[in-house]
């Protein structure tokens, strides 16, 4: 009798996001069949319920647990707290009571302003931070102090602004993209020379696997996952531009002074808005209009010295962005999100073509069974005992 093999269990917590989607997306697809994965949402385990989170681990027995979950960063104190806080905290003591190891997805967010910002260097823990700022930071030293004092295994990765497709939400570089693409940026928000570091998200599972298999170098360790080189703001945008062919931004940089007297307006402006019963936010991301101004690049010295191998180190921000906004192009399209935008190269399949155009026709071509558009699910039984997908 063959003995069968154990399979090897892990919790990922964010799935839906960007990276954990990447993340859950690695671990099903290119591991074979000896992991198994479990990525529950807020209504299975809710972070901020030590019970929920000791219940949920104490059922499946995981082998590891990777939180890539945050509150919106525009969240209020206490989401921000709750979620990216008292979460990342319940989990670690969950993995520390269960002996495995703890993947953490932190942020750059916890980094001041500079170049070359080495893994040790962080902001200090004050009350001007942002709830985001400040929630991660908070779970990072109390993840270095689990560590040192009670023997927690470990290991933060640090993204700067992350980049990749299948990203639900319309944020960080991806709102970037999107102001560009919907003519919203008439001007430049930065200034020339301000660098910013880059992650891949397609790379970051990799490294999470990597790190996972080898304990021993990875255990109790901060990496700065970025890309090797920095990028200008300005000389992404113009290319970005480029690609898109617009016309905006002009050639006309606003200084900050002028950018946070008008962000201050908005807010003010929402403000009455609200009194009379009009509810509308402003861009999470002008909380960090600060950061478009100032260069801050993550040194990648001790993730290159490591045993990780980068599968692809000739990929970039630049080499992937034909790709990304194609698809988000799409994406954003299909949503009604950018009905003006006019770009011939992103033709319609003939049958899509047929549903906007000629639907009559379509139908037609398909009940008389000249064009069909559907499986054949010829392998479906009745008697079939398969059990339903997770």
């Amino acid at each position: 009798m063959t003995q069968q093999v154990q399979k090897t269990r892990g919790i990922i917590v964010g799935g839906s996001g960007l990276i954990g989607g990447a993340l859950v997306h690695h671990f099903n697809k290119c591991c074979g069949d000896n992991i198994e994965i479990l990525s529950p949402n807020s209504k299975k385990m809710s972070l901020a319920s030590a019970e929920d989170v000791e219940k949920y681990a104490s059922y499946w027995k995981p082998d590891f647990i990777i939180n890539s979950a945050i509150a919106a960063i525009d969240s209020d104190p206490q989401l921000a707290y709750t979620i990216n806080y008292i979460g990342c905290i319940n989990l670690a003591k969950v993995a520390l009571k269960l002996n495995i190891p703890y993947i953490f997805v932190s942020s750059a967010a916890v980094f001041p302003p500079g170049n070359h910002l080495l893994e040790e260097q962080h902001l200090s823990l004050e009350a001007g931070l942002s709830s985001y700022a400040k929630s991660k930071l908070m779970s990072e030293l109390t993840l270095r102090h689990m560590h040192e004092h009670q023997g927690l295994d470990f290991t933060v990765v640090r993204l700067a602004i992350v980049y990749g497709k299948h990203d639900h939400k319309i944020q960080g570089f991806h709102r970037l993209l999107f102001s560009i693409a919907d003519q919203a940026m008439p001007i430049f928000l930065t200034a020339k020379g301000v660098r910013h570091s880059y992650s891949n998200a397609r790379k970051v599972p990799l490294f999470v696997h990597h790190a996972l298999q080898n304990r021993a170098e990875y255990s109790g360790q901060f990496y700065n996952f970025v890309d090797p080189e920095p990028v200008e703001l300005v000389a992404l945008i113009k290319t970005i531009k480029n690609f898109l062919g617009v016309n905006r931004p002009k050639k006309i940089f606003l200084p900050l002074r002028v950018a946070n007297f008008g962000a201050n307006a908005l807010k003010l402006l929402l403000k009455i808005l609200l009194q009379i019963g009009i509810k509308a936010k402003m861009p999470a991301e002008l909380m960090f209009l600060d950061k478009f101004y100032e260069t801050q690049t993550l040194d990648g010295t001790k993730l290159k010295q490591s045993s990780f191998t980068d599968p692809w180190p000739e990929e970039t921000i630049y080499s992937r962005l034909s790709k990304i906004i194609k698809y988000y192009l799409a994406r954003w399209k299909h949503h009604n999100l950018l009905a003006d935008f006019n770009d011939d190269s992103f033709e319609h399949r003939e049958d899509i073509q047929q549903f906007i155009d000629k639907p009559q026709q379509l139908l037609k071509q398909i009940h008389d069974g000249d064009f069909t558009p559907f499986g054949k699910f010829s392998t479906l039984s009745k008697k079939s005992s398969k059990t339903p997908p997770k």
